[in-house]
């Protein structure tokens, strides 16, 4: 007789199945009900196909629609595959590559046929048509181990180069899979699938854009089109996906930056911002609202060089972890030509080499080092608004949010062991009150130790239970703020914790850390004179609460649609005149506007209100002032306020005092 297999459930029960049985059998045996909801398992905690045949004894989980992240993976994976069967469908001798899921959707990169060009926009809807029809006609999704050189003979015979390259490569001794749909089409994957293509919800997708790719992501390699989709489990969450992306759209920080004349970005200076007068007043402002928050928290501010001598970056470590990222600077000499043409630069041969600093740290040991500091004198908090460099890939650059100069609110706290956890809970607390300022709400991870790092085990066994400790005794660690522990995700040198912002539209942002680091002072030989009079190795935190002024300027642009709080707004308020013959008494009211320190404007042009009013809504300044012979006899203003219909009319000191307490900085009031 057969032994039987035991399967355990998670409410404790198990089931005795046959050798072969599959979840779906389990589900099937359990109810209908069950049977037509199950679209995979959990199999000893791997996610696995529901119609995969257990191996032995297993603990259970079925996964239904309900478990949304598990789900939601699975149906994009399989939109991907049905992007890739429709594409071949419609143009055979198209080459496929591959295809992941994202975290909104799926893409496939795919070689169109010589005999066409490639894959454009207007390709979209044909591919879209023809993936309803896969989708609908349920075909099953079937799993198959196959050996290597069968792979290769595959897609040798059916002219996929790029496939047969893949196979060459994969190792012979691994369990190599594929996937078909129905009888006639099958790709390469590890899987895990739903049980058929009826199971993707055929009003659950759309795809959204092409772009161009190259093979293995090597620019050297043939061009490939990436065709980018978005996929859900139902049609009321792509409704509500496309939706955000609209809001997203509208909340653009580069078009609201050209709109609101902010900034700008040209290639001259790929990946540097030209601020704007306007723009460079909103980071003036929030300078001086951090420069207000650091002193209040005991840092000392200290301004740090851009060029330092490579050998510091390669003792610190990070020349050989980062290097690739840093811009690296020779000494050069001038070259003068005979022919009078004039000098030209040249690398001295025995020129040494500098590093323009991706970062501040290093620098801030080495301010830290001078002189003999006493146990007595820690905590030391050094604080920097620091302009650092990093070589991003002219493809990663977007906006603000992604360049290659930025400033940091960077700071960095150099303390005893005693003393670590008390002040990562004191710089949780004053992370917690700038957040709330801006309107945020926020969720705190701990990055743990990343597979390569330096330092010893028992140093990050210290580190990550320090910042436990830390965000427990600020009350932080709970379901309120998110808290959440990411396995390897930390920096090679230190655990960190992570504060994650929620925006108005329900995206987030991770901007502000804290790490506590043990590496770095020991590699740049940082001591303090402890209390039994021999050196010790203070622990190094560093933190940043914005990240940098540039992104977190983006997001405060997105967050709020580009209708900053009246403190932070460039021009906070303009006096219109209806009527040229107010002109005298719009004069009059901006200069005392001026003199209670509010920004002011005056559009004195002779234009109709109306035009002056969406103009002026457009550039989103927070409040227009407009006068007319009325309001000049009666010393008032009608305030029209930014997204208010109606308009108020009030004396012109009753306007001052209503925007002196606008454009008080949370901080101050």
């Amino acid at each position: 007789m057969t032994e039987l297999l035991k399967i355990s459930l998670p409410d404790g029960s198990v089931r005795e199945m046959e050798q072969g049985s599959t979840p779906a059998d389990v589900a099937a045996a359990i109810g209908p009900g069950l049977a037509k909801a199950a679209i995979a398992a959990r199999v000893d905690g791997e996610l696995r196909d529901i119609n995969r045949p257990f191996e032995g004894d297993a603990e259970l989980a079925l996964v239904t629609a309900r478990d949304e992240e598990d789900a939601l993976e699975l149906a994009r994976h399989d939109f991907a595959h049905v992007l890739a069967e429709a594409v071949q469908a419609l143009w055979p001798g198209t080459q496929i590559t591959f295809g992941p899921a994202t975290d909104d959707g799926f893409y496939y990169d795919v070689k169109a046929p010589e005999s066409r060009d490639p894959f454009s926009m207007d390709d979209l809807p044909a591919i879209e048509e023809e993936m309803r029809r896969i989708i609908k006609a349920d075909k099953p999704l079937r799993r198959e181990v196959w050996s290597r050189q069968q792979l290769i003979e595959k897609w040798e015979a059916e002219g996929e180069t790029f496939k047969a390259e893949w196979a060459r490569e994969l190792p012979e001794d691994e369990e190599l899979t594929v996937y078909w749909s129905g009888e006639d089409w099958l790709d390469m994957c590890r899987g895990p699938h739903l049980p058929s293509t009826g199971k993707l919800d055929p009003q659950a997708f759309k795809l959204m854009r092409v772009a161009g790719a190259y093979w293995r992501g090597d620019q050297k390699n043939a061009q490939l089109t990436r065709i980018y989709g978005t996929g859900w489990l139902n049609k009321k969450q792509l409704n509500a996906h496309l939706t955000r992306l609209e809001e997203a759209a509208k909340r653009d920080h580069r078009k609201l930056g050209r709109e609101m004349d902010l900034f700008h970005l040209q290639e001259e200076a790929h990946g540097s911002v030209f601020w704007h007068p306007k723009g460079y007043r909103i980071w003036r402002e929030l300078e001086a609202y951090m420069r207000r928050k650091m002193d209040g928290g005991g840092y000392r501010e200290i301004k740090t060089p851009q060029l330092m001598d490579v050998r510091q970056w390669e003792q610190s470590g990070h020349w050989g972890k980062y290097a690739e990222n840093m811009f690296a600077v020779p000494d050069m000499v001038p070259e003068v030509d005979d022919s009078g043409a004039g000098a030209h630069p040249s690398v001295a041969k025995d020129a040494d080499w500098m590093a323009i600093k991706p970062m501040n740290c290093p620098a801030h040991v080495l301010v830290f080092k001078q002189g003999i500091t006493s146990y007595r004198d820690l905590p030391i908090r050094l604080g920097e608004m620091g302009c650092c460099h990093r070589n991003e890939p002219h493809g990663a650059l977007h906006g603000l949010m992604r360049v290659r100069q930025f400033t940091q609110d960077d700071a960095h706290i150099f303390c005893t062991e005693e003393q670590v956890v008390e002040e990562v809970r004191a710089f949780c607390s004053l992370a917690a009150e700038v957040y709330k300022d801006f309107g945020f709400s926020f969720a705190i991870k701990l990055a743990l130790r990343p597979e390569k790092r330096l330092g010893s085990d028992a140093d990050w066994d210290k580190a990550e239970q320090e910042l436990r400790d830390a965000v427990e005794e600020a009350g932080m660690m709970s379901e309120e703020f998110g808290w959440e522990e990411l396995e390897g995700e930390g920096a090679f040198y230190a655990p960190k914790l992570e504060w994650h912002l929620t925006d108005a539209i329900g995206r987030t942002w991770q901007v502000g850390t804290i790490q506590g680091d043990r590496v770095l002072p020991d590699r740049l030989d940082a001591t303090y004179i402890g209390e039994d009079g021999d050196k010790h190795r203070p622990v190094m935190l560093h933190r940043a609460i914005f990240g940098s002024y540039e992104r977190f300027i983006g997001i405060l642009i997105e967050h709020f649609a580009g209708r900053l709080p009246v403190w932070l707004a460039p021009v906070q308020a303009v006096v219109a005149t209806i009527v040229s013959d107010a002109d005298d008494y719009a004069k009059e009211a901006v200069a005392k506007l001026e003199a209670a320190g509010i920004r002011v404007e005056s559009d004195l042009r002779n234009e109709k209100i109306n035009y002056k009013v969406r103009e002026h809504s457009l550039a989103k300044v927070p409040h227009l002032l407009v006068v007319g012979n009325r309001e000049a006899e009666e010393g008032t203003v009608a305030v029209r306020t930014l997204g208010e219909k109606d308009q108020r009319v009030m004396s012109l000191d009753e306007a001052i005092a209503m925007l002196r307490s606008e454009a008080t900085p949370p901080d101050l009031r």
